[in-house]
């Protein structure tokens, strides 16, 4: 818990809890049979996807400029920003405007991942080469983040590549259409909707409510096919006790 709290320093410093609703990382979640990610459409100064692996107890995170594609070719810019807490995978609302990040956030993806490799994950981020497949309604499938070197001092951020693998879910020149679809996985509501306040209450994926974790890993088990059949030896620490086997701007 310390080592989380540590973790979440940044993330806090950044943000004003008696005018922002996000959430603190005060609330406990639900454990999950496999880590978990979330991708967060985010119109803030500018459009973003914020792309959420959980690991360690927080979500590492990057904010992908102009979202996750599907189509091996492309080479997605994906800023490294703070640590978020693991009840962030809940959020879907609106920033308010002058706060750190401002702007409304759609739940666009979420799901379960697992790391391709023998290492830790984090040992794999710090070499800078994370292998790992995700099963959600939109990210599905082999991807990877390559981390851009010889920055020559140009740019203060940590700067990541997002590319997806070829598999069975790519689908080369199918991402503008998959960057059109404008409804939450999560109360399928529109950006403009939740900008609005109108609509249905996202259906809860980390927190202990109306729908556990476990429920919708099985509504996602055939995506989660591909994981099963692509599983390392070891799946590095886990943030949650149940183990089945085994930074877009913000």
């Amino acid at each position: 818990m310390k080592k989380t709290a540590t973790q979440l320093a940044k993330y806090r410093a950044k943000r004003d809890f008696t005018k922002t609703k996000e959430p603190s990382g005060a609330r406990q979640v639900l454990p999950a049979p496999q880590l978990r990610f979330v991708v967060q459409k985010h119109a803030a100064s500018h459009l973003h996807w914020d792309l959420r692996l959980e690991m360690n107890g927080v979500f590492k995170s990057w904010a992908v400029t102009k979202g996750p594609s599907i189509d091996p070719a492309d080479k997605r810019l994906a800023v490294e920003v703070e640590d978020h807490p693991l009840d962030y995978g809940d959020f879907e609302g609106t920033i308010p405007h002058g706060e750190y990040g401002g702007g409304t956030v759609q739940m666009w993806d979420r799901g379960f991942w697992i790391p391709q490799t023998k290492q830790d994950p984090e040992d794999s981020l710090a070499a800078g080469e994370l292998k790992f497949v995700t099963a959600g309604k939109r990210m599905r499938g082999s991807w990877v983040l390559v981390k851009i070197r010889n920055n020559r001092g140009r740019d203060t951020r940590t700067n990541w590549l997002l590319i997806k693998h070829k598999d069975e879910y790519a689908q080369p020149g199918g991402t503008p259409a998959l960057m059109e679809e404008d409804k939450s996985v999560a109360s399928g509501r529109t950006m403009d909707q939740i900008a609005r306040g109108v609509g249905k209450a996202p259906r809860p994926f980390m927190l202990k409510k109306a729908e556990s974790a476990a429920a919708v890993w099985r509504s996602n088990r055939a995506e989660s096919a591909v994981t099963r059949g692509s599983r390392p030896a070891s799946a590095g620490r886990r943030s949650a006790p149940a183990r089945s086997s085994r930074r877009a701007t913000r």
